[in-house]
Order: structure tokens, then sequence, then C-alpha cells
């Protein structure tokens, strides 16, 4: 059976509204890596999928990418201030897919593009303890490390998500990696524009990035953190999804950020360049930071 066959659709047991794409390597392992990728606003969930598996196969990795629906979750990207709360429904498939594969759903890695990203990184400000690390592509804006603003420009309480909490003591050990195309510089109409936002954050996805990686870096230093927040330009890249990926290497530097270089070098295409940036292992640097608090 071929990669792009093995990945299949399943429906939530307890929600038949809602949809997630799973696919399983061949050899799947007790406890396996789960890598969740986060579609954006075009919902593009079968192709994240599709276009991570030939990656998740030889990293032995479990890819579970969710379909958040327009009817129902419109206000996915800010986990639910408007539909339902896509941060429960993420939990719910989590739950699922953990009797399904038995792989490891406790502590899981994220992906997200564009709204994907902006779901992907205010989830892991919200649930730290579920995030091993994130990696956001080209997000239109972000959450900021400020308290006093409320969620989700910044991490005071909303009071239409009262359960939620943003412990920055937390959430800011958890490695980031931002990912954005050279070429992602258009204001575009899906880009959220505000005088105050484009003042705090920049014009462009490419410029917002590039700052909330440094806004997380100042806060992590507050709290005498090392956290690994990085920010990754893709060459040849403007605001597509796929073109990210096959052109500008974006599943190669996900894959190699959050699981290392021991399982690739079988594989010419996971090979990195010479110069490419050193990568550290997120379990091995997690580790290191228990230690600091």
């Amino acid at each position: 059976m071929s990669v792009s066959k093995r990945i299949k659709m399943h429906q939530l047991a307890q929600d038949q509204a809602l949809h997630y794409f799973l696919y399983t390597p061949t050899k799947l392992k007790p406890n396996a890596r789960v890598l969740v990728a986060v579609h954006g606003i075009s919902r593009n969930a079968r192709k994240q999928a599709r276009l991570f598996a030939d990656y998740a196969e030889r990293y032995g990795v479990v890819v579970i990418a969710p379909l958040f629906n327009k009817k129902h979750y419109a206000g996915y990207q800010r986990l639910g201030i408007s539909g339902e709360r896509a941060d429960l429904a993420l939990n719910a498939i989590l739950k699922e897919v953990a009797l399904k594969t038995q792989a490891n759903t406790q502590s899981v890695y994220l992906f997200g593009y564009s709204g994907g990203g902006q779901f992907v990184h205010r989830y892991a400000m919200a649930y730290p303890h579920k995030v091993k690390a994130m990696a956001i592509g080209a997000a239109g804006w972000y959450t900021l490390p400020n308290p006093k603003r409320r969620f989700p420009y910044g991490t005071a309480p909303h009071p239409k998500l009262p359960d939620l909490t943003f412990n920055r003591a937390k959430f800011l050990r958890i490695p980031a990696t931002v990912l954005v195309g050279e070429d992602d510089t258009l204001r575009d109409s899906r880009l959220r524009k505000s005088e105050r936002l484009d003042k705090q954050q920049g014009l462009n996805r490419f410029e917002r990035g590039q700052n909330w990686v440094k806004s997380m870096e100042k806060a992590a230093q507050q709290y005498g953190l090392e956290t690994s927040f990085r920010f990754i330009p893709l060459p040849n890249s403007d605001h597509s999804f796929t073109r990210s990926v096959q052109i500008g290497g974006m599943a190669k530097q996900v894959f190699q950020t959050f699981f290392g270089r021991e399982h690739a070098t079988t594989t010419a295409n996971l090979i990195p360049r010479k110069n490419a940036p050193s990568i550290v292992s997120y379990s091995q640097l997690n580790q290191a930071l228990a230690i600091q608090l």
C-alpha cells in the first residue's frame, strides 16, 4: 500500500460533525510520537496529511490532521471565541486516536499553517502540558505573551473562554519554530489589519513571525529560560502551503526540528544543507529546562 493510501478519514465517535485525517506508519510502535497538523482557512487537512506522510513514514510518526468545518468551527483559530470550542475538539480527537493506535497523545508535536498556525500557538499557550514543541507556518497574527491584554491579543482571560488560563512560566518552556516564505510579504485580504496590530506585530506575515519570536524570547528571559525560539525563512515561497513544502522545504524543516536527524540519514531528501542551522533534540532541551525550574 502506498504511503498516501494509508491516510484515512475518521469521524469522531462522540461528535459526528468533527472529522480528522489519520496517518499511521507501516511499522507502528506502541507509544509512537504524534504530530498534529492543523489547516488554514482553506481547510486542506487531507493535503497536509498527504504532504507530511512520507516524512511520517520515515520517522515512524503518527500524523493527525483535524478538519474544523466552517459551520461549527468558524473561529477555530482563536480556540472558540466564536463557534464551537476547537481546543476541546482536538482534545477529544487525541483521546480517540490513543485508543485506536496506542500512540502517545499525552504530549504531542504541533504544526499549523496560516490560520492553523494561529490555532497551534494559542492551543500550546492554553495547554502547555500537552505540547512537546510547536512549529508555526506563516500565521497571519499572533497572541503575544502579554498578561495585560485580553486573549487572543494577549494572555489575560477572555469572558467567553472562562476556563482557559495561561501560565507564562509553563508555555514559555515550549520550543517553537516559525517558518515563513521569504516572499510572503503581501498584505492580502486574508491578513488581519489594524493600525495597532500593524504597529505591534508588523505589516506582513514575514515581519510578524520574526517579531513574535523576539517577543517570546524576551518574555522567556524574564524567567531565566533558554527555550529555543527560531525563525526560518523558506526560500522561493509565498503564502502557499504546497509551495512552502515542495519548494521551501517546510516539511523537512518541521520533522528535523521536532525529531532530529538520526532517522534521516538513509534518505537523501532529508539530509540538511551544510549551512543549515544546528538542530537540538527537543526532548533533551525540555529535560534541561525542567532542571532550571
